[in-house]
């Protein structure tokens, strides 16, 4: 991809003065670059080391992959406070307000840390150019740092390797699974992408890979880089139990209870292996404890009951199918299941309708109003070829979740999916 020069020549709009709100400074940061993805660290890196002539003295564990990494990050958080650790969480995007992107110690950042952070980041930069994403990181990092929690949870927003969160080197990274999306910037194959997403790797720090059928690229590159990697499937396992509602992580010499709950087994496994590797004396009690209440909003997220309304921000092929087995997994005899589906325009559509059809007795397809949303027409003629069963389309997710409420039974299932926009409508609706 062609890099922008870090002076454009172009007259670049003020900086919020003192006193601007986050709203204004989130405003301003949409119009300080003409892309909204311009992957590559030397921009950002330049204005890290601005900020930081020193590595922050924090643990930094950060965590890619293409789903499961929200899942990762905040089983992790909960394990290593519940080990006594103060942790700095920085996830991306958020579904309601910017504060999200960023917890101490499992709280939302203020408005007054995340404004400090902004001004310290754009005193820094001078003439470079950042984008949204890449500024936002920056200033994530400055407020873990004034926090001075001891554990930094980084999830990468976009592949691995060029990706801003990048600039720093991780203790230990995790790779959740690695399946296709985001084409037009990592690639259309499981082995480029893989390559990409193993580009957080570091050499002798340890790392886990959770995808059981990692892609070649995964593993090479692991090896070249020497990590010390920890492998789904070979160095740890998980047994689901029959009635689905626990499974049992082994790793080296222990046996560690999974609850059920909303977040992937596997993500959640994963977080419990890295806790481990980083807390050793972290005992099984108190590991099954802190996972016991650990949820995400929007995965998998109850919303309403009577009927049930569950949100899950799935936005690929492989998050529709983990959604599908997850709807599978219910009780669903005699219930029918209802899904409100609004989608962005680069994503696999068909892909996705297809992985949940088999649980889906009626579909709504909603516009998305938001950047790249599709209208329900667009959405509508793209799926014609997946044939699916009983469609109505709505010009909202408000509109297709009021439809999809009135003819649904009050023991039905109503899950309403297809990316972060659209979880975020139909919590406001809702909560």
């Amino acid at each position: 991809m062609t890099h922008l020069p870090s002076n454009t020549g172009l007259q670049a709009p003020a900086a919020p003065e003192a006193g601007a709100t986050v709203g204004q400074w989130l405003s301003w940061l949409e119009s300080i670059h003409p892309a909204e993805i311009d992957l590559g660290l030397e921009r950002v890196l330049e204005v890290f080391q601005r900020l930081f002539p020193r590595r922050p003295t924090a643990r930094v564990v950060t965590v890619a992959g293409t789903n499961g990494k929200g899942s990762t990050v905040a089983a992790l958080e909960a394990l290593l406070r519940a080990s006594g650790r103060q942790t700095g969480a920085y996830t991306s995007p958020h579904l309601v307000n910017y504060n999200e992107r960023i917890r101490i110690d499992g709280t939302d950042v203020s408005d007054a840390a995340l404004i400090a952070a902004f001004e310290e980041v754009e005193a820094a930069r001078g003439s470079i150019t950042l984008t949204y994403f890449e500024f936002g990181t920056l200033a994530a990092f400055v407020v873990l740092a004034n926090a001075g929690v001891q554990d930094w949870i980084l999830e990468v927003g976009l592949g691995g390797r060029l990706d801003a969160v990048n600039v720093i080197d991780a203790d230990l990274a995790v790779i959740t699974s690695v399946d296709v999306d985001h084409v037009a910037f990592l690639g259309t194959n499981r082995e480029i992408i893989g390559l990409e997403k193993a580009g957080i790797l570091r050499p002798g720090m340890p790392a886990i890979v959770a995808d059981t059928d990692p892609p070649r690229s995964v593993l090479q590159e692991a090896v070249a880089r020497q990590a010390n990697l920890t492998r789904a499937g070979r160095d740890y396992t998980i047994e689901e139990s029959s009635d689905a509602l626990s499974a049992t992580l082994n790793f080296q010499d222990r046996t560690i209870r999974l609850p059920a709950g909303p977040l992937p087994v596997q993500s959640v496994a994963a977080a419990v292996v890295a806790a481990q590797i980083l807390e050793p004396a972290t005992t099984d009690a108190d590991t099954e404890a802190a996972l016991a209440g650990v949820s995400a909003p929007g995965r998998f997220e109850l919303l309403a009951r009577h009927p049930d309304v569950y949100a899950d921000v799935g936005h690929n092929p492989h998050a529709a199918r983990w959604l599908c087995e997850r709807l599978q997994s219910l009780e669903t005899r005699g219930r029918k299941v209802h899904a409100v589906y609004a989608a962005l325009a680069d994503k696999d559509v068909q892909g996705v309708a297809r992985a949940m059809a088999p649980v889906v007795d009626c579909w709504y397809l909603s516009g998305l109003d938001a950047p790249r949303g599709l209208t329900p027409e667009a959405l509508e003629t793209r799926l014609a070829p997946c044939k699916l069963n009983q469609v109505q389309s709505c010009n909202s997710v408000a509109e297709a979740i009021t439809a999809a409420k009135g003819q649904a039974g009050v023991d039905d299932i109503l899950i309403v999916f297809g990316s972060f926009f659209t979880v975020a409508e139909a919590r406001t609706l809702l909560l």
